[in-house]
């Protein structure tokens, strides 16, 4: 059995003292690949270098996270645009990206000018976007019929919403990131995955956040991919090995993955 974990964060500082041995529990849980999605400059560095390590395991992401986006958000796309143009074939996709306004809609603007910018990046590179939508779903979908022309492609990571709004972005051409929360007790995620197409949907677990249960609250990491995929197995009523094969290959039909 092989997983793609769509979305992880294994160079994140919470990993520094035992990412190599947490990489090869994913490993042995049958992980073959990670994505590892951008969040600004500050990281890029541990990115890469995790990518350096295995290009084969860890396929890497250029964008710049919403809540990033401050005053010094043009300079930050420059980077972006840089990565992306001087080796475009290193990257998956470009993310994540998004609008988020949960806790501070400061630089909603911003937000809405820098996601803008990276869409057209997506649409000039051709690569899927990874999105990041918190409290900003209508936002969301507005600016992608806005953009249509540009033929965009991509993940909702971390879907948060309702299945109208789940089968509204699978009509746009999207897929719907699955991770640990599907696994919460009376999470609105479990029904979700019960009414979409198992054709539509990605697992991924956004390590070393929101763990699955039994470790809720606890680290994230990779290795519980396989946790997220039995229970969707258990929603949809088929077999864990089902689910991992169908989600592995819409991994690679979006991604482009080997």
């Amino acid at each position: 059995m092989q997983i793609t974990d769509t979305h992880c964060h294994m160079y994140d500082e919470a990993f520094d003292t035992d990412r190599a041995e947490a990489v090869q529990r994913a490993i042995d849980a049958g992980v073959t690949t990670m994505l590892l999605p951008a969040i600004d400059s500050t990281s890029t560095e541990a990115l890469e270098a995790l990518h350096r390590s295995n290009p084969t395991v860890f396929r890497k992401m250029a964008g710049l996270h919403p809540t990033s986006v401050k005053e010094d958000f043009k300079t930050e796309l420059e980077l972006v645009e840089k990565q992306l143009s001087g080796s475009p074939d290193d990257y998956v996709a470009v993310g994540e990206i998004g609008l988020d306004f949960y806790w501070d809609d400061t630089f909603r603007t911003q937000q809405i000018e820098a996601l803008e910018a990276q869409f057209q990046l997506a649409s000039q590179f051709h690569k899927p976007v990874a999105l990041h939508v918190r409290k900003a779903y209508n936002e969301m979908f507005e600016m992608l019929k806005a953009n249509s022309a540009k033929s965009l492609s991509g993940v909702f990571h971390c879907f948060g919403s309702s299945v109208r709004e789940a089968r509204k972005a699978i009509d746009m051409g999207f897929y719907i990131g699955v991770g640990g929360v599907v696994t919460f007790k009376n999470a609105t995620l479990a029904e979700v995955v019960r009414q979409i197409p198992l054709e539509r949907i990605l697992i991924e677990t956004d390590a070393p956040y929101l763990a699955p249960v039994p470790y809720r609250g606890k680290r994230n990491e990779s290795a519980y991919c396989t946790i997220i995929a039995q229970k969707i197995a258990d929603l949809k009523d088929v077999d864990l090995e089902t689910v991992a094969e169908i989600a592995t290959n819409n991994a690679k039909t979006l991604f482009g993955l080997c």
